[in-house]
């Protein structure tokens, strides 16, 4: 089969498309025909070697941790599922990905794929949404009637937590760059407004927040800005570095690190079914362009979500 993979930690150079033997499924093991994986940033830090210690990997690797496509043959143990069954999975982070024609994955981390949209724009849900599941609701365990700020709501990640929050009943002011404005309001969100302008402080976007959501990457001295833009006793959650505590006012923080939750993704699934998740992608390209979907998110040239057509 062909696969995309890298025998060296690089840049986007390290990336070829080359054959490989078609894997077989053991115990607990579901053998996955690949549709479509998408492109993560966390898939560029593996390749480039930045995580190496923090995520293990074998060597040479197939990237891609999101997985949409169909069960083409079960290991022994796996039951609840069938052949020809259309899943999504977000793949461990330290086996083979998505970025080939044929990938393992374990059972339990599967799901049924959302039968409301194309099976390759399902990839683009599973890390995107179980990301925005664990940081809305694990870690800022967010509640009905709550005030919500979403800073960088325009991207993968925060505009899933944009909607989930809406869905749960809280009062959401989504922030980002105004050619996201029009979607943002689609969501739902109560107000939509520009970049922050950290230095005019939380009461110029009607702020302070129960749960302030942040997205963004930015200096560790504007994410202690941030902590201002939480009400006492609220909390800071963050996909892109750590927000500072505020004991004295009760202000906690929690950063993420996702993971795969099969039982999660169903429900991700179930909202996307029922019309209440909407998955925005950008755009569509083949595995075999993957060096350049790297190159250009290095470059900061991807238009958004992007999925990644298999062979």
């Amino acid at each position: 089969m062909k696969a995309m993979r890298f025998h060296e930690f690089g840049s986007s150079k390290v990336l070829r498309y080359e054959d490989v033997d078609r894997p077989v499924p053991g115990t607990g093991q579901v053998l996955v025909r690949v549709a479509a994986t998408s492109f993560n940033p966390v898939d560029d830090h593996i390749r480039a070697g930045v995580l190496a210690e923090m995520i293990p990997i074998t060597l040479p690797y197939v990237p891609g941790i999101d997985l949409a496509g169909t069960v083409a043959e079960l290991g022994a143990g796996v039951t609840g599922l069938e052949v020809g069954d259309r899943v999504v999975a977000m793949l461990p982070l330290d086996s083979a990905g998505g970025a080939a024609e044929y990938v393992l994955a374990p059972a339990e981390s599967l799901a049924p794929a959302p039968r409301t949209t194309e099976l390759v724009d399902a990839a683009a849900l599973p890390l995107t949404g179980l990301a925005a599941w664990q940081t809305a609701f694990e870690l800022a365990e967010l509640k009905p009637g709550q005030s919500v700020l979403v800073n960088g709501a325009g991207g993968a990640v925060g505009s899933l937590v944009v909607q989930l929050a809406v869905d749960a009943g809280a009062h959401v002011t989504a922030v980002d760059a105004p050619q996201h404005a029009d979607r943002l309001r689609g969501y739902g969100a109560d107000r939509v407004v520009g970049p922050l302008d950290l230095a005019a402080g939380p009461a110029a976007v009607a702020g302070p927040f129960q749960v302030v959501v942040n997205h963004v990457r930015v200096s560790p001295e504007e994410l202690a800005q941030l902590t201002n833009y939480v009400a006492d006793g609220g909390v800071a959650a963050s996909t892109a570095g750590p927000i500072p505590e505020d004991p004295a006012r009760g202000v906690r923080s929690a950063s993420l690190w996702v993971r795969s939750d099969g039982a999660q993704l169903t429900e991700l699934v179930a909202k996307v079914d029922a019309g209440k998740l909407q998955v925005h992608v950008a755009d569509h390209r083949p595995v075999a362009d993957l060096a350049a979907v790297h190159e250009d998110a290095g470059a900061g040239r991807l238009p958004g979500k992007t999925v990644v057509l298999a062979p």
